[in-house]
C-alpha cells in the first residue's frame, strides 16, 4: 500500500503542473469565453489535453488511487468539450450524452448505487415488519397525502378500489399519481443536493422512502392484495425508484469526497465530485419524467396485473441493459 501511495505521489508530482495549467485555462474559458485567452494559451489546451489523456491511461493501467483517476477523467471530459465541442451540433451533443456520458457516469458510481439500493431495501423491510406486527406504526411512516384512507382500518373492498379504475372515475387516481410524482421527484433531487453534508441527509431520505414503501405493502398484504399493489406500484415504480436510488448515489459520491477529500481541499473535492455526478442527476430528471408518464397514463389505463408486471419487468431490463451492459468504447 505504501509503495502504491509513493508511486501515486511521484506520478502526480511529475505531471500535476500540466494538469493544473489545463484546469486553470478551462476555468477561464468556462467562466468567461475563449476570447480572453491568448493565441499561445489557446494552442496550449489541445497539447495539455493530450498529455492529460496520456496520464489518465497510465493511471488506469497502473491502478493508481481512485481519486486521481476520477480527477483525470473529469479534467479530460472538460477539455474534450472545449477541443471538440464546437464541432458538434446540439443533436450530436445530445447523442453523445445518451450514448456515452450518462451511462458512463452511472457506471462510475456503481458502489454508491449499491449502497443506496441497500439502504432503501433494508428500510422497506423494516417498514413492512413494523406495520405488519403493529399497525399503529403506519400513521408515523406514511405521509398524509399518500394515505388518503389506505390504512390498516380500511376494508379490502376499498383498498382494491384504489388500485383500479372503477366506473371510469380516474380523478382520485390521477391526483394521487401527481402527488406521488412530486413527492418522489423531491426525494431524488434533495438526495443529490444534500449529499454534501457527509451523506447523512441522503441516507435519511432514502431510508424514509423505503420505510414508506414497506409500510404501504404491509397494509395491502394484510388484506391479501400484496400482488395487486406490486403491479400498481412497479409499473412506474421501477423507473421512479431507480431514479431516486441514482439521485442518492450521486449525493453519496459528493458526500464521500467531502468527508474524505484526500490531498485536496474539501471544496475542490466536492466540486470535482459534483462535475462527475452532474450527468447522473441530469439523466435522473429524464427518468422522473418517464416515470411520471407511466404513472399518469399507463397505470391508470392498464388494469390487468400481468400487464402491469410485464411493463415493470421490461423497464427494469431496459434500464439495466442501458446502463450496465458492456459497449464498444468511443473512437
Amino acid at each position: 500500500m505504501k509503495e502504491l501511495q509513493l508511486k501515486s505521489h511521484r506520478f502526480r508530482a511529475e505531471r500535476e503542473g500540466d494538469w493544473r495549467r489545463l484546469e486553470s485555462l478551462l476555468a477561464r474559458v468556462e467562466g468567461h469565453s475563449a476570447a480572453r485567452l491568448s493565441d499561445e494559451e489557446l494552442l496550449a489546451i489541445p497539447v495539455l489535453y493530450r498529455a492529460t489523456l496520456s496520464s489518465l491511461s497510465v493511471a488506469r493501467a497502473t491502478s493508481l488511487d481512485h481519486s486521481l483517476v476520477d480527477y483525470l477523467e473529469s479534467l479530460s471530459t472538460r477539455a474534450y468539450f472545449f477541443v471538440y465541442g464546437t464541432r458538434a451540433g446540439i443533436g450530436q451533443r445530445l447523442g453523445q450524452f445518451f450514448r456515452e456520458t450518462w451511462p458512463a457516469a452511472v457506471r462510475g458510481i456503481w458502489r454508491e448505487t449499491l449502497v443506496a439500493f441497500a439502504i432503501t431495501a433494508a428500510a422497506a423491510l423494516v417498514g413492512y415488519l413494523l406495520v405488519i406486527n403493529d399497525p399503529s406504526w403506519y400513521g408515523g411512516l406514511i405521509p398524509g397525502g399518500l394515505a388518503e384512507g389506505r390504512d390498516p382500518s380500511a376494508t379490502t373492498a376499498f383498498l382494491r378500489h384504489t388500485l383500479y379504475d372503477s366506473g371510469g372515475k380516474q380523478a382520485p387516481l390521477a391526483a394521487l399519481a401527481a402527488y406521488l410524482f412530486s413527492h418522489n421527484a423531491q426525494i431524488a433531487i434533495f438526495a443529490f443536493a444534500l449529499g454534501f453534508a457527509f451523506c447523512l441527509p441522503t441516507a435519511f431520505l432514502l431510508a424514509q422512502n423505503g420505510l414508506t414503501l414497506g409500510a404501504m405493502f404491509a397494509v395491502f398484504v394484510s388484506h391479501g392484495l400484496g400482488f395487486e399493489l406490486g403491479g400498481w406500484i412497479f409499473i412506474h415504480g421501477v423507473t421512479e425508484l431507480f431514479a431516486i436510488i441514482l439521485g442518492g448515489a450521486a449525493g453519496f459520491r459528493i458526500g464521500w469526497r467531502v468527508a474524505f477529500p484526500g490531498d485536496r481541499s474539501r471544496l475542490d473535492a466536492a466540486a470535482e465530485a459534483g462535475r462527475s455526478a452532474a450527468p447522473v442527476i441530469a439523466g435522473v430528471v429524464l427518468m422522473l419524467v418517464i416515470a411520471g408518464l407511466l404513472e399518469g397514463f399507463a397505470r391508470q389505463l392498464i388494469q390487468l396485473d400481468w400487464a402491469r408486471y410485464a411493463i415493470a419487468a421490461s423497464t427494469l431490463v431496459i434500464w439495466l441493459g442501458y446502463f450496465y451492459l458492456p459497449r464498444r468504447p468511443p473512437a
